[in-house]
């Protein structure tokens, strides 16, 4: 058998991805907001104030990603994602790139569970290969359509639950106002920068949030920061 040759890194193709990063053009009008209604929310914007939320641009590479992300560490999904561009013969410096729908379709199952992926992942991003390829989802549509109805045609997508159709607003479409009560992240968030580490209910969450509102995406991510400086990315 022939190994495989080794990805050689495009450092222009990566700067040109890097220059097309798109940033939610409400962010900085949000985080003016959400300082003035919510001292925790000052002081975590002034801590990580620098960064900001991103599109990667590319629906099914953001959902593939969101898929390879369930269940796991924020550290352990992006060593599988990087196993899984490597399987797709991707250079992993420019993870940012949109990977095929066809590459991911052309690769046997146990290819794919090689590069780390449960059985039941490699059948939801084949699923999820397969409505993208047959045209089962109206990609065109989703700028004009609103939060709930978008989660409802990517909850018919095996594997994609509430939380990832909620991770697809936050992440692709950059929505204002995602509160995505199931992630834990937000919760632990929540947990300790308001109730001293005291568990925290769904209802309490909740309200804490009613405060960030219209943007309550924003207030999210500033409490995924608190727990982890790096920016998640899908």
């Amino acid at each position: 058998m022939t190994a495989a040759a080794t990805p050689v890194p495009d450092v222009a193709a990566e700067a040109v991805l890097d220059a097309q990063l798109v940033t939610p053009p409400y962010w900085d009008e949000a985080c003016k907001h959400l300082s003035k209604r919510d001292r925790v929310m000052r002081k975590l914007i002034a801590d990580h104030g620098h960064a900001r939320l991103y599109s990667r641009g590319d629906a099914f590479t953001t959902l593939a990603r969101s898929i390879v992300g369930q269940q796991i560490s924020v550290k352990a999904a992006q060593s599988v994602w990087e196993r899984f561009l490597t399987l797709l013969g991707r250079d992993v410096s420019a993870s940012r790139a949109p990977i095929p729908v066809a590459d991911v379709l052309r690769q046997a199952p146990d290819a794919l569970r090689q590069a780390g992926l449960s059985a039941r992942k490699v059948e939801y991003l084949r699923d999820l290969a397969s409505h993208f390829d047959e045209g089962r989802v109206h990609v065109e549509q989703w700028q004009q359509m609103d939060d709930e109805a978008i989660i409802d045609e990517l909850t018919d997508i095996r594997g994609i639950g509430r939380w990832t159709a909620e991770m697809f607003l936050i992440f692709y479409l950059m929505r204002p106002n995602v509160l995505p009560l199931d992630d834990l992240g937000l919760i632990k968030g929540i947990s300790q920068s308001y109730f001293s580490g005291e568990p925290v209910s769904r209802a309490e969450a909740r309200d804490v949030a009613e405060a960030w509102a219209p943007y309550r995406t924003v207030g999210t991510w500033y409490l995924w920061r608190s727990l982890d400086p790096l920016p998640v990315e899908y």
